[in-house]
């Protein structure tokens, strides 16, 4: 089943616009704009991830909450960036190539990772937010099954092979940050 959208808090929704809609490639769709419960007001943005979900992230003009809050994913609840992120299905391996050169093109750092069954480029995006693209890679077996469920009452079972990773470089700044360059 999919989803119709997640939503995320944004302190800059330019540099939040600058990455979703020209490094990801998402299409923004619709912008609501109404009060808030305590009195306040907010935009809340709309993009077309292009299956048909949406992400969308908010804009808040109110008084009543925090103006300093922290927008990472997992960051904001005290966890490393790489536990809660926000993966996007790719529909092949061209797909992830054309995800990692937009992403450093546009100034975007890439990590590449191979887990053997599935294959992704992940990027931060400017709230802090780990976000990747995944292409499934393998089948799933009947042992992959008996696994996933005997973890959920085992600890003891033994890791998963070490996967190739690759660490590329941005040649530029991201968008957002270069200004009047």
């Amino acid at each position: 089943m999919p989803y119709h959208h997640l939503a995320i808090a944004s302190r800059d929704m330019q540099a939040t616009h600058a990455f979703y809609g020209q490094a990801m490639g998402f299409d923004l769709v619709k912008v609501e704009i109404a009060r808030t419960p305590d009195g306040g007001w907010a935009k809340h943005f709309f993009y077309d991830t292009g299956q048909g979900e949406l992400l969308a992230f908010w804009e808040l003009h109110d008084d009543s909450l925090p103006q300093d809050f922290p927008t990472g994913l997992s960051t904001a609840v005290g966890l490393p960036e790489w536990v809660n992120h926000v993966a996007f299905g790719a529909a092949d391996m061209a797909d992830i190539e054309k995800a990692r050169e937009r992403w450093l093109e546009n100034g975007y750092p890439v990590l590449e990772i191979d887990h053997d069954w599935c294959y992704s480029v992940y990027t931060t995006d400017p709230g802090g937010t780990l976000v990747e693209f995944c292409v499934t890679t393998g089948t799933f077996s009947e042992q992959d099954r008996e696994l996933a469920h005997r973890a959920l009452r085992e600890d003891d079972l033994p890791f998963a092979k070490e996967p190739e990773v690759r660490f590329h470089k941005a040649t530029s700044r991201p968008l957002h940050e270069r200004g009047a360059d």
